[in-house]
């Protein structure tokens, strides 16, 4: 066929895929030309991706989902992407959200409000393959990230059989802003949710489109660590939600909560909105709608606006809609690393810098009745000792513990099986287990940095993780040939599977610390804060 030829039947294919889309959906879209062309027909319009590498992994990158969020769009709920003539190229990551700076110094030399994109990955041949997907959600508190990190490129994953999928979301200010004249605009539907609304509707993109990639619809993983594992809590909660995904993966997150308790209700999210107008001199929408993505950044007094209990996205907190059965049920994979709190005890606000006053502030936090206890597991017989304790303490607020949670709440309240990990790979490459460092691993991504090579170990690992993770995603059970059985999660004391040199099941060694943080929870509380 001539290039004008098939130039007509592309624009043809891009002009019909309104009708396709009002006529069946993803059924439809499927029927488009095979794939080691690197075309794809969407929604909006026809997309040329990359070419075949040499494993046949074919990448489009910089799909828009949704439209931008821009003017009238700041701050509003995700509006569908506009449709394209001709053929759009997606070989190239689009650009990055607006990252906020409450965290410390971001890198926004490539950030845009115009920034809801999403990248595949894919080694099907045809569009009537069906693979499962899997679906990448990323972390960096709510505040920083990008889908176009090194550590979470797709081809690797993609090389054990499934589609990959990795998407942008609103950040920051931009993402989870709430006010009470936002409310207002939103016809009931609340503010402050964003960032999880355009994570909803990339979920939603990919159950209308994702079989024009040879993945299957039905059969969608969702899954995300630190921010992005917090997200994966939040999904299960949501009931906009229910029916997007059938497995869910949560490496170290759950609820989004902290040392100084759950998430935030609405009211306070929309107290801080109301003082951002103020700091800024733009009291009215319009006058924060006027003023550029940077100077909303650069505002001094910027807190790390964050996902709330908003009533809409979630109606109630994530750990009392498990507690209450009220999660969307599916098969679950969590874990968390053995050094979690290591990045996170400067700024979580426990007093160590000595024994005593470590010793005081857990006493207020926990009562006097527990101190004996809480020291147990968290001793201060020294200053240097507190100090490790402290970090410890730390990693099992933000991270560990609620993790660790939501698969036992999930146990007594849900019906799907549960699968836990431990990682704790230790290597030159890998000279500490902290937080975000299996990454690289579960993805076969061993980027450098900054420590040394990869050794043998780390490789076997990675392979082991990576084979794990899309075996669950194909089946909702990480176990396969050639691997160490990983048995199902029993609950609180079961098997977990040690990740790490060498691989296999082993006795949780957690739990009497996990059971003494949670014994103070209630719901909607913590029961004690810093």
């Amino acid at each position: 066929m001539a290039k004008s030829s098939l130039r007509n039947t592309w624009t043809i294919l891009a002009g019909a895929i309104g009708m396709l889309s009002a006529c069946g959906g993803s059924d439809q879209l499927s029927s488009a030309p095979d794939l080691t062309t690197s075309q794809a027909v969407v929604e909006s319009g026809v997309l040329a991706g990359n070419a075949p590498d040499s494993s046949g992994i074919i990448s489009f990158k910089g799909i828009p989902y949704a439209a931008a969020p821009v003017g009238d769009l700041r701050w509003k709920a995700p509006q569908s992407a506009a449709h394209w003539s001709g053929t759009r190229a997606a070989t190239k990551y689009g650009n990055t959200c607006w990252q906020g700076t409450a965290f410390g110094p971001v890198d926004n030399s490539n950030a845009s409000e115009d920034c809801l994109f999403l990248n595949v990955w894919t080694g099907a041949k045809t569009s009537s393959e069906r693979r499962p997907v899997m679906v990448w959600i990323h972390g960096g508190g709510f505040q920083f990230g990008t889908s176009g990190d090194p550590r979470w490129e797709g081809e690797n994953l993609a090389k054990k059989g499934v589609v990959v999928v990795s998407l942008n979301y609103r950040l920051g200010v931009l993402g989870f802003l709430a006010r009470t004249d936002l409310d207002a605009e939103a016809d009931g539907k609340s503010s402050g949710m964003y960032g999880l609304l355009d994570q909803i509707a990339a979920l939603q993109w990919v159950r209308n489109n994702i079989a024009s990639f040879g993945g299957d619809p039905n059969n969608v993983t969702v899954f995300g660590e630190s921010a992005g594992a917090h997200a994966i809590g939040m999904l299960l909660s949501s009931p906009l939600a229910k029916g997007l995904f059938s497995k869910a993966i949560a490496e170290s997150g759950a609820f989004w909560e902290t040392p100084k308790g759950v998430m935030i209700p609405h009211v306070v999210a929309a107290q801080t909105g109301t003082h951002l107008g103020a700091a800024l001199g733009a009291t009215t929408l319009a006058a924060l709608r006027s003023l550029s993505a940077s100077q909303l950044m650069a505002d001094p007094t910027e807190p790390a606006y964050s996902p709330s209990v908003d009533g809409y996205v979630l109606p109630a907190d994530p750990a009392s809609r498990f507690a209450a059965g009220l999660q969307n049920d599916v098969p679950l994979l969590e874990g968390q690393n053995a050094n979690e709190g290591t990045i996170f005890a400067a700024a979580a606000g426990i007093p160590s810098d000595t024994a005593a006053h470590f010793i005081a502030a857990a006493t207020a936090a926990f009562g006097a009745s527990n101190i004996n206890t809480f020291l147990q597991f968290y001793p201060a017989s020294t200053d240097a000792e507190a100090q490790q304790s402290e970090t410890l303490l730390a990693g099992d607020l933000i991270i560990a513990s609620q993790t660790w949670e939501m698969a036992n709440l999930q146990k007594k309240t849900g019906s799907s099986p549960v699968y836990s990990y431990y990682f704790s790979q230790t290597s030159p490459y890998n000279p500490l287990p902290i937080h975000v460092s299996e990454v690289p691993y579960v993805f076969q991504n061993l980027v450098a940095n900054g420590h040394g090579t990869p050794n043998a170990d780390d490789l076997a690992v990675a392979d082991a993780m990576s084979s794990y993770w899309t075996n669950f995603a194909k089946t909702g059970n990480p176990n396969g040939s050639g691997l160490p059985t990983w048995p199902a999660y029993t609950g609180a004391g079961g098997q977990v599977m040690g990740l790490a040199t060498p691989v296999g099941a082993k006795a949780e060694s957690t739990t009497a610390r996990f059971q003494f943080l949670n014994s103070f929870r209630a719901p909607g509380s913590l029961g004690f804060s810093f």
